[in-house]
């Protein structure tokens, strides 16, 4: 069994990249005091693969990890990206897997969220808005973790919650 020393990163990748990418710039700088290991760069899936494999690529990644970040934006709740029913080996006709696999109706956020409470690891849910907006978070995690608003504005300046995050994280 490997160790679980690594954070987790899951966000809809099209639109709350923002986000990751100032915790990946925290982590980097030798200024902040952010400091994780990425539980993505032990492996990167292909966007060819399968549904199913890319879901069991992020699964040895968050059996890695002890830390689940998920960052909701907007459109996280209604995110479908992962389910079955958008592989391109879906059956229609015989409502099932081309190859004979077990099918899933769950979203990669939905796998992952599942996973992570199922397994156990400590959440934090960082809200790309100056607000907790729980109504767009997956309804598996809504009273999971921690829950904070990723910046705040002070009159037209964007400020980054990064003592609040920091903590979440790495406490």
């Amino acid at each position: 069994m490997a160790y679980r020393t690594r954070t987790y990163l899951a966000a809809d990748w099209t639109t709350d990249i923002e986000v990751i990418d100032k915790l990946r710039s925290w982590n980097d700088s030798d200024y902040w005091g952010l400091s994780f290991t990425d539980a993505h760069d032990l492996m990167q899936s292909k966007d060819t693969s399968l549904n199913c494999s890319i879901k069991s690529s992020l699964g040895d990644r968050m059996d890695a990890s002890k830390t689940f970040v998920l960052v909701v934006g907007t459109k996280t709740k209604t995110l479908k990206a992962g389910s079955c029913y958008y592989c391109k080996d879906y059956d229609f006709d015989k409502h099932g897997c081309k190859h004979g696999w077990s099918t899933s109706s769950k979203s990669f956020i939905e796998y992952e969220c599942d996973k992570a409470k199922r397994d156990g690891l400590k959440i934090v849910v960082l809200y790309n808005s100056g607000y907790v907006f729980k109504d767009r978070c997956p309804d598996s995690l809504k009273d999971e973790g921690r829950h904070i608003a990723a910046f705040h504005w002070e009159g037209s300046t964007k400020k980054w919650n990064y003592t609040n995050i920091k903590s979440a994280i790495m406490n």
